[in-house]
């Protein structure tokens, strides 16, 4: 009798081995639904607050939202987030933005971004590298004294331009150069 409940036992851990492993994948989470859950609030705070973005998000092929990048250092800094990657209004992707760095720095902050890929082009390459880092091709698009959002002739023509906005913390400036996107499942 004691050795059936330790085969019971065994076949029940067995059997309940894919059950757990998939815990640790993200499967059967509800990441996913957080993580769309505050795309859809950071747009509504975009175009509530900006509502020129509007017709950014009218003209993209796609826009991927980061409701909330996290950077930090003394000396070696780093950051990082999640987002949705949107075309339309459905999420097709889930993605994480890290970023590292070492110079002169100290501090945190924190800020959402939108990056919308203006031609099916930049939206094709994002979708197919196995890590986009935000270079010199990402136009910016800023705040001006009048808390609009102002954008000039050459962020118009460009193929991906970025919304930075809800800065908070003590790390002066956001830049978004060389921050690595990577597909992931929540």
């Amino acid at each position: 009798m004691n050795n059936f409940s330790r085969r019971g036992f065994t076949l029940g851990a067995l059997a309940s081995a894919p059950l757990l492993a998939s815990c640790g994948n993200g499967i059967g989470s509800n990441k996913a639904q957080q993580i769309d859950a505050r795309a859809d609030s950071t747009l509504a705070y975009l175009y509530d607050n900006y509502p020129n973005t509007y017709d950014l998000a009218a003209k993209s092929s796609g826009m991927l939202v980061m409701p909330l990048i996290t950077e930090g250092g003394l000396i070696v800094g780093g950051g990082y987030g999640r987002g949705a990657l949107r075309i339309e209004t459905v999420t097709v992707d889930y993605y994480s933005a890290t970023k590292g760095s070492v110079g002169l720095q100290i501090g945190a902050q924190q800020f959402a971004h939108v990056l919308f890929f203006m031609t099916e082009d930049a939206l094709s390459k994002f979708r197919r590298a196995s890590g986009w880092v935000a270079g010199a091709d990402v136009e910016y698009v800023f705040k001006d004294k009048g808390e609009n959002l102002r954008a000039d002739t050459t962020t118009t023509t460009a193929p991906v331009i970025a919304v930075v906005f809800g800065q908070a913390g003590a790390l002066a400036g956001v830049s978004l150069e060389g921050m690595k996107y990577t597909r992931i499942i929540p």
